[in-house]
């Protein structure tokens, strides 16, 4: 299937790993030219060489701290003078929440994954509705819809409840907002935090691995690429219609119906 990507521009903020990433390579190889946004300039710049190599597509690796309104504002800057506009956003900076993230957190948190949010969409938004198109995906997390993490459900919920507002304003402009909620994703930070947790229990990492996998219907961890493949659909003209509603991409968590 022909995504209708080849030349559409896309910004990626937390896109030098893990899910941004994974989205960078599966957006640049259906022919978009991606900037991919992290705080780190010499490693953002480091895999944004090693995806051109790698898809042969345009892509430039621009340091920011999404939670801050002036760096935000100089990230866009140099997008736009680098890309000539944008038509995508990914917004997917955040903090690792481990699960265990403590309330007196919850600010700074805030100020990253919805304020952040809402500072990039601020920056490309307007460009995008007077061009009559673009598409903003932004990556939440399933605890907006599980117990386990003061933090984590707080912020998640807000990620859907900004989306749902935004799908609603920038629609008729021609520009969709949609949500996407991950699940247990095997990304070095998971696996990284699996081990930590196994650890501390006193048991294995595949012994708490198997435990995720048993919780979701196709009975394993999802992939980056594949949250990634989800989220290039979304990014194209063909996901016109959704638009304001969440996305699921866990692997289908058994019990609950969502309706």
């Amino acid at each position: 299937m022909d995504l209708q990507l080849r030349g559409r521009r896309a910004v990626i903020t937390g896109g030098s790993r893990g899910i941004g990433f994974a989205v960078g390579r599966a957006l640049a190889q259906e022919g978009a030219t991606v900037a991919l946004i992290a705080r780190s300039a010499s490693y953002v710049e480091e895999q944004a060489a090693a995806l051109r190599s790698e898809t042969g597509a345009d892509v430039i690796g621009v340091a920011a701290d999404t939670g801050n309104d002036a760096a935000v504002a100089e990230m866009a800057r140099t997008v736009r003078d680098r890309l000539g506009g944008v038509d995508i956003l990914v917004n997917n900076a955040a903090a690792t929440n481990p699960g265990s993230i403590s309330e007196d957190d919850l600010e700074s948190e805030i100020n990253v994954k919805v304020r952040g949010y809402l500072r990039c969409i601020r920056a490309f938004a307007p460009e995008m509705t007077e061009r009559g198109w673009g598409r903003i995906i932004n990556i939440g997390g399933l605890a907006a819809r599980q117990s386990g993490s003061v933090v984590g459900s707080i912020r998640n919920v807000a990620v859907s409840a900004l989306t749902k507002n935004l799908a609603d304003e920038l629609g008729p402009g021609g520009v969709n907002v949609v949500a996407v909620h991950p699940g247990a994703t095997r990304t070095s930070t998971f696996t990284d935090i699996l081990g930590r947790r196994a650890e501390a229990m006193g048991r294995s990492r595949a012994d708490l691995e198997q435990q995720f996998a048993a919780s979701v219907s196709i009975g394993r961890i999802v992939e980056p690429d594949e949250v990634a493949a989800v989220v290039a659909f979304l990014a194209s003209p063909l996901s016109v219609a959704l638009n304001g509603d969440p996305v699921i991409a866990s692997g289908g968590v058994k019990g609950p119906i969502h309706y």
